[in-house]
């Protein structure tokens, strides 16, 4: 288990952590969402013993982790899967961080079974590729078969099958009772994994709530809406007369926001248009996120103007 309790972390007449109080607790994964500059990874860092909070506490089973006698075995942490000698065999990586908290030899061949590295166990770290210097990030981190887990952007460089893999290993390991912190922007795929987030903007608490309540208390009401599409666009027009927002939705059919699905059922049968599917949908982990965080945003960019002359409103949206 983590808890932090005010924790407070300041530079200077900067404030980067302010007062921040979360518990991330055993059995299952809770994602760390955040802006840039919102004070992600001073959190961790301060979690893990390598900054010192300005005031208030945070601790790894109820010890701060200075404190830890063998800190490999009670939390694993990836913070920087460059942070290696780049002239080491893997192996011998693993080795050196195993001999540090007296971990058998045994234990790194099979973390590097687990993580996909066997192969490769003698090849150098500055041959290996992104993604295979991700795997060897979690392997340090599994190597003293900790309880806890810290893990900052772990889908890094990863491919398709290496995001799967990742997230059904997180998702074992809280199975399994391990307490699970991730952190990553990768939204679509924080979706998927985590169970639980805590959400923070300029240092201080946002959402500290279940993945699904998260999403649904937050969400903009939608249905969307199928129709045969010799009726899509009057079934379009008679919705927009009704002060509805239509738009096409990436799955097919469009998503409608500004009536309700009983008043769009009953408008497709007062004007005799067939409707094949009437479906309410809650807005994705990215859109609530988006939302949420825009006034935490230090570092905004501006899209480039498109030229829209000639398109459809459809089109266009």
């Amino acid at each position: 288990m983590i808890e932090a309790r005010e924790l407070t972390k300041r530079y200077g007449g900067t404030t980067a952590v302010d007062s921040l109080s979360f518990t991330v607790r055993p059995g299952l994964v809770t994602g760390f969402l955040g802006p840039n500059g919102a004070g992600k990874s001073t959190t961790l860092r301060m979690t893990l013993g390598l900054d010192t909070p300005s005031a208030g506490t945070v601790t790894v089973n109820g010890r701060p982790c200075r404190q830890l006698a063998a800190p490999l075995r009670e939390v694993g942490s990836l913070l920087d899967g460059k942070a290696l000698h780049p002239g080491r065999t893997v192996r011998r990586h693993l080795l050196g961080l195993a001999r540090s908290n007296a971990i058998g030899r045994a234990r790194v061949d099979e973390v590097l079974e687990t993580v996909g590295l066997g192969q490769v166990a003698d090849s150098r770290a500055k041959e290996l590729s992104l993604g295979m210097g991700q795997r060897l990030g979690v392997a340090a981190a599994l190597l003293g078969d900790p309880g806890v887990l810290i893990l900052d952007e772990p889908v890094n460089g990863l491919d398709t099958e290496g995001i799967r893999w990742i997230r059904d290993l997180l998702k074992s390991l809280a199975a399994e009772g391990r307490t699970v912190f991730l952190s990553s922007h990768l939204m679509s795929e924080m979706e998927l994994t985590a169970d639980r987030l805590i959400v923070i903007g300029r240092g201080r608490l946002l959402a500290d709530t279940d993945m699904r309540d998260f999403i649904e208390t937050n969400s903009q009401g939608a249905t969307l809406v199928r129709t045969p599409e010799v009726d899509a666009q009057r079934m379009r027009a008679v919705l927009e007369a009704k002060g509805a927002r239509v738009e096409l939705d990436a799955r097919g059919g469009r998503r409608v926001t500004g009536i309700g699905c009983a008043e769009i059922g009953d408008l497709a049968r007062d004007h005799r248009i067939a409707v094949h599917e009437l479906t309410p949908v809650y807005s994705s982990l990215e859109e609530v996120y988006t939302a949420m965080t825009r006034s935490s945003v230090e570092y905004r960019g501006t899209a480039p103007a498109r030229e829209t002359a000639g398109l459809d409103r459809e089109t266009v949206r």
